[in-house]
């Protein structure tokens, strides 16, 4: 084919799986310059927002002439096969860089690929970069986006707005056409909150879902791996490829997901409207008429209220506690000090007070917590919320006053119950920022939260808006 013209190349960089996979199938496009753009974008958009981490060129290409030799020679991996893709830079690739985020391990070279690299090589996806993230994940708690190796997130809708953490780099390179999709990593609201500010659809999956052999450890209960990408359709796809049983990841699960009840008879729980006090009126109103889309397509809304559980203080026991375990040798040797926010460097510290009575403790009632959220399930089949209260925030903001709210609705019970949710655009607030609308679900039970997502999609088009990149 003739090379890609300018017009076409923003089409093609801002186009879903599925029609990549078309174009692909019909000749219209190869791998090869679907990964030359993602590389050329990387290399001046990416750049510019602090998005990129490592770019992966030379072997991009080289495995992107394999797929293109595969595909000539009738060959099929699966619908992700030639497909250009992201990394955050906490999943291990061999031979290559992966820092961490952090300015402590920026010579660090994996020796090995993290298990979702390797499934989603041998799927035929192309890893074209390793994307920038905040320091450890966040882990060490974090005041200011330049908590980050590559420097604040910028956020394409917004340069002077942040992309939101840890999966900073993740969220910028799928909203901003960089890549089709990209795997980002949530312990609390890691995927969800850069999903919701640069408009793009996350999946936070079951803990458990998807192997994290080869990750970054931050809290072994409570880390989880999940794609980012165009729409809820998309997260399907990739989550099919990804989910299934590792024996390097004692987590993983291998349960059937639930089908029913089909489309037309979702019933979804609301919260009452006091829940979210303290959020952006404009961020509550999106919710708002996204359910009522949902309504109007025949799907029911149930009032509901969840559980009477210190949902939060139990979380933040549990993140400290082993996010400290995870990091004893940085404390020990003293080089937390050396991390790059003021918060990070004493952050890590409080995890290291908690007795393991608290600790064991907080455990058991997240047992109880977890059988209460199960017993809301049986009445509903998701619950939807706002995916963060606000619009992207600005990138000079100390976070720490930002987001002074005291509980997390949604994202607290869900990440430490380890229930799936996923994020998908439902309007703009304040200068014509993304707003996002979160479904979450009850254990091994993303099929249903990424149905209500997919019905909410083909009644919108928010997610196939464009950021002025």
């Amino acid at each position: 084919m003739s090379p890609i013209r300018e017009g076409e190349a923003n089409d093609l960089a801002f186009a879903t799986i599925q029609e990549l996979k078309g174009k692909l199938a019909r000749g219209e496009v190869t791998s090869v310059e679907l990964t030359e753009l993602s590389l050329e974008r990387l290399g001046t958009i990416g750049t510019r927002l602090n998005a990129v981490a490592t770019p992966m060129r030379e072997s991009a290409l080289e495995d992107a002439r394999r797929a293109d030799a595969e595909r000539a020679a009738g060959k099929s991996r699966g619908p992700l096969h030639g497909i250009p893709y992201g990394a955050k830079d906490l999943l291990d690739t061999k031979g290559a860089r992966t820092t961490w985020g952090s300015i402590l391990y920026k010579d660090r070279v994996a020796q090995r690929d993290a298990a979702v690299v390797t499934r989603l090589r041998d799927a035929g996806a192309i890893l074209v970069a390793k994307l920038a993230m905040v320091e450890l994940a966040g882990g060490a708690g974090y005041r200011f986006a330049s908590a980050s190796l590559q420097g604040p997130g910028k956020n394409p809708w917004n340069e002077g707005r942040w992309t939101g953490g840890s999966s900073s780099g993740s969220g910028a390179a799928v909203a901003a056409g960089l890549v089709p999709f990209a795997i980002g990593s949530e312990t609390w609201g890691s995927i969800i909150c850069p999903s919701s500010y640069c408009g793009v659809s996350g999946l936070r999956p079951t803990f458990g879902a998807i192997s994290r052999f080869g990750a970054m450890a931050l809290c072994w209960s409570l880390d989880k791996l999940g794609p980012m990408a165009r729409s809820a359709e998309d997260l399907e796809t990739i989550f099919g490829v990804l989910t299934g049983t590792d024996p390097r990841d004692p987590a993983t699960i291998h349960i059937a997901e639930r089908i029913e009840p089909a489309l037309h008879t979702l019933e979804i729980g609301v919260l009452p409207d006091s829940t979210w006090n303290g959020y952006q009126p404009q961020a509550v109103a999106a919710m708002s008429a996204a359910l009522k889309v949902l309504e109007a397509q025949g799907h029911r809304l149930v009032p509901i209220k969840l559980p009477d559980q210190p949902f939060d203080a139990l979380l933040l026991t549990i993140l400290v506690s082993e996010a400290a375990a995870a990091f004893e040798p940085l404390i020990r040797s003293g080089r937390h000090l050396e991390l790059i926010d003021p918060l990070s460097k004493i952050g890590l510290l409080p995890g290291t007070t908690v007795s393991a009575v608290d600790y064991i403790n907080a455990m058991r009632r997240r047992k109880l917590a977890a059988a209460d959220m199960a017993i809301l399930f049986d009445t509903v089949d998701v619950i939807a919320g706002p995916s963060f209260p606000s619009v992207a925030s600005p990138i000079e903001v100390n976070l720490e006053t930002w987001y002074a709210l005291p509980t997390d609705p949604l994202g607290a019970p869900g990440n430490l119950c380890g229930l799936p949710g996923v994020s998908v655009p439902c309007g703009f607030g304040e200068e014509g920022l993304p707003l996002g609308i979160t479904f979450m679900g009850p254990a091994a039970g993303a099929s249903l939260v990424l149905t209500a997502a997919k019905s909410f999609q083909l009644a919108t088009d928010f997610h196939r808006r464009r950021p002025p990149v």
